[in-house]
């Protein structure tokens, strides 16, 4: 035997037998086996089913009796002559005995029966808690365990897999014939930047209140939940809860932001604004979407990085920069009343991951009953919206991005107007959704469609559409056709790329149709690039 030493005090651990109280497992981990195996309890992520599985079938009888000074005592009581008598109380236990043996224990009395000084396994009482939180072990058709029992989901550590959750599937179909919960969310061990799982021992685990402190008890659950992937280990790291509480900043700063605009009601709604609210409709439903999707598969950690990249990319970074006004002017009744729509709804999906702050913005964005909380709303539904118009959008960020860079390379600040002139190839047809907002947010004198191509300008692509900046005279083209052969050739790598996967007769007959088609549209867009490109470049250089 491995000699073990007290913790504390350093005294030798003696092994000693001695007569212990069993349960018998094998025919209560059949049942809690199949309803595991067939999915009508779902593990999340299910890889840890051939782990439950491992130990269900090869389950050994639970020893329920614990040598401590505290906890449920065991219900048995030794008669006189070494007899075992099990019930509810000492009086029910004489009761018991004397019904046994009228005659050899029918004047038996209370002092005449001594009870086990054992008490059970603290995971004997735990596997009956979703039963004994709602009072259904004493009263077994209560209303509170009627309408509660089965639960929907429990969240739990691998780690005690066997040791609770199996254990309370067993008891909530012994004891209520019914499963306790339908879904089992399995959570990670938080580790430290080393690998190492956090502990006292090793002083390696942060303190959360000082956490808290610094970044904010949001800031601080927003920075532990990205890094959480379901039933995957966490490896903490405080520049997350930093990341956590900039977000916070970023969220608070936009709410000062709207309520700051003042409001003309005799405005009418830019079309800027007006195509702006209609993309943003869009995009909130499509990210509503997947968000959903991704909480409906567990996949907690994903559907926080959906929302955070929808508040801050495209509700903070895009949208409020769309629609706000010049400085120091009033902005219109209709745009304000959408965005603080989208606020709350954006709110509200944020609240479970963001409880705190949510809450404070949710009130202060429009009057509300100081007893009401976000917490009683319905989380928002997404409902229809136009594909075309994201798609659209896409497009036109692009624009906004390359304008932006040739700025910056060019030196141009963003207070000068710029003019643009826009070429369409292939016989496409303009399409001008979101000329408007390009306009605005690029600082755009004229923006204009031509047929022919524009000598002595900047020029970038999107798609293959061709995009012109006029420069002024005298300009340096260096750097412009420098940067286009460069493209060129990446293009050129891209597109020999494409042609080898097309030319692998083997990818071509075992690839979905659909994927083959997707190379096919990458080798007509890298083509029609390539044309583009050679023709400016020809006209940059004379």
């Amino acid at each position: 035997n491995k000699v073990g030493y007290s913790e504390r005090t350093d005294a030798v651990i003696e092994p000693k037998l001695s007569m212990q109280w069993f349960m018998r497992m094998a025919d209560l981990a059949k049942p809690a086996l199949d309803v595991v195996l067939n999915d009508t309890v779902k593990f999340h992520p299910d890889k840890f089913k051939s782990t439950y599985r491992h130990w269900m079938e090869n389950v050994r009888d639970w020893c329920i009796s614990r040598q401590l000074w505290w906890g449920q005592r065991i219900p048995a009581y030794y008669l006189p002559d070494g007899q075992i008598v099990v019930a509810k109380s000492l009086d029910a236990a004489v009761i018991a005995a004397q019904c046994i043996a009228p005659l050899q224990y029918g004047g038996i009395t209370a002092s005449d029966l001594i009870q086990d000084d054992d008490v059970l396994d603290t995971w004997f009482s735990s596997w009956l808690w979703p039963i004994s939180v709602f009072d259904g072990i004493r009263y077994p058709e209560n209303p509170d365990i009627r309408y509660y029992y089965p639960t929907n989901d429990l969240i739990t550590a691998p780690e005690i897999l066997f040791f609770w959750v199996a254990r309370m599937i067993m008891a909530g179909q012994e004891y209520r014939g019914e499963i306790p919960f339908k879904n089992v969310y399995l959570t990670g061990i938080v580790r430290d930047k080393l690998g190492r799982k956090m502990s006292k021992s090793l002083g390696n685990s942060p303190d959360p209140i000082l956490l808290m402190g610094k970044y904010g008890a949001d800031g601080v659950r927003v920075g532990m939940l990205l890094t959480s992937p379901a039933g995957n280990d966490l490896p903490f790291d405080e520049s997350l809860c930093e990341q956590g509480r900039n977000f916070s900043n970023k969220v608070w700063n936009a709410q000062r932001l709207v309520k700051g605009w003042q409001v003309d009601v005799s405005l009418k709604q830019p079309a800027y604004a007006a195509v702006s609210v209609k993309w943003f409709e869009a995009k909130l439903n499509e990210s509503i979407a997947t968000i959903e999707d991704l909480c409906s598969k567990y996949r907690l950690s994903d559907a926080l990085m959906a929302t955070y990249k929808l508040v801050w990319d495209d509700f903070c970074s895009w949208y409020l920069e769309m629609i706000k006004p010049a400085y120091l002017q009033p902005i219109d009744s209709a745009t304000l009343a959408s965005t603080v729509c989208f606020f709350e709804r954006l709110m509200q999906v944020l609240h479970p991951f963001m409880p705190f702050i949510t809450e404070e913005i949710w009130h202060l964005l429009s009057e509300k009953p100081a007893d009401v909380s976000i917490m009683c709303t319905i989380l928002p539904a997404p409902l229809p919206f136009d594909h075309s118009l994201l798609e659209q959008f896409t497009a036109a960020e692009e624009v906004i991005m390359a304008m932006r860079t040739i700025r910056k390379e060019k030196n141009i600040p963003f207070k000068e107007t710029v003019e643009l002139l826009i070429r369409k190839n292939n016989d496409e047809k303009p399409d001008t959704t979101f000329d408007c907002v390009v306009t605005k947010m690029c600082n755009i004198s004229r923006l204009t469609y031509v047929e022919e191509k524009v000598t002595g300008a900047t020029t970038f692509i999107v798609k293959s559409t061709e995009f012109y900046v006029p420069l002024k005279a005298g300009a340096d083209n260096t750097a412009e056709i420098t940067k286009l052969e460069e493209e060129l050739k990446y293009t050129k790598g891209f597109l020999e790329s494409v042609m080898k996967k097309l030319s692998n007769e083997r990818f071509v007959a075992n690839a979905k149709p659909e994927v083959v088609e997707i190379e096919r549209t990458k080798q007509a867009d890298a083509e029609s690039r390539i044309r583009v490109l050679i023709e400016q470049l020809k006209m940059l250089k004379g």
